[in-house]
């Protein structure tokens, strides 16, 4: 820490010190009312303070993600309906992550710009040679070959995708990938997939 820096710590410390007991010497007639709201103060703090420090794992309880399965009919993963309705799937393309909206609509998995280059593909690079149409009208496709797609311990080698040159919120996996599954359904609001 600078010189600066603990000045600074030090002027602020004076300064809630000041405050503060201004404060304690205002209300000194009321002061165990005053006590019993600093009390609650600092429990609602450090509750706050308890809750982010363990927000991951409150939220993995609360909002269930993807999972493997090992089922009579093979390997399977399934993952919950998100609140929007779509179904996401978190793979690995390259070796780096990547969310994916379940687009049974689309006919093949398609990068965003910015997941094509987190796995390695630069989408500057590419020929957009093919189009594809959206909600938001004609986009330019370039078509790659990625190395490996791993969901869940199911990998995949040499499998064909696109990169768009359009918005997306989030890559798309489409049918070309889907269909690499033996089964898929919908039952209790869980997509499950298994190979």
């Amino acid at each position: 820490m600078s010189s600066d820096d603990t000045a600074s710590l030090a002027y602020l410390a004076l300064l809630l010190l000041l405050v503060a007991g201004s404060y304690f010497l205002a209300s000194r007639a009321r002061l165990g009312q005053v006590l019993t709201q600093a009390a609650i103060w600092a429990l609602i703090f450090l509750g706050a303070i308890a809750v982010y420090g363990l927000w991951p794992e409150i939220r993995s309880a609360l909002v269930p993600t993807q999972q493997a399965l090992m089922t009579p009919e093979g390997q399977a993963v399934t993952v919950p309906r998100a609140i929007n309705g779509h179904y996401y799937l978190d793979l690995r393309v390259n070796g780096a992550p990547v969310t994916f909206t379940v687009d049974t609509g689309a006919t093949d998995m398609v990068l965003s710009r910015a997941d094509a280059r987190a796995a390695g593909v630069d989408p500057d690079d590419l020929a957009y040679l093919g189009s594809a149409g959206t909600a938001n009208g004609l986009v330019r496709t370039a078509r790659v070959t990625l190395d490996e797609v791993a969901l869940e311990g199911i990998v995949d080698r040499d499998v064909r995708a696109v990169v768009t040159d359009g918005d997306l919120e989030s890559s798309l996996l489409g049918m070309a990938y889907l269909q690499r599954f033996s089964r898929i359904e919908i039952e209790d609001g869980k997509l499950i997939l298994t190979r």
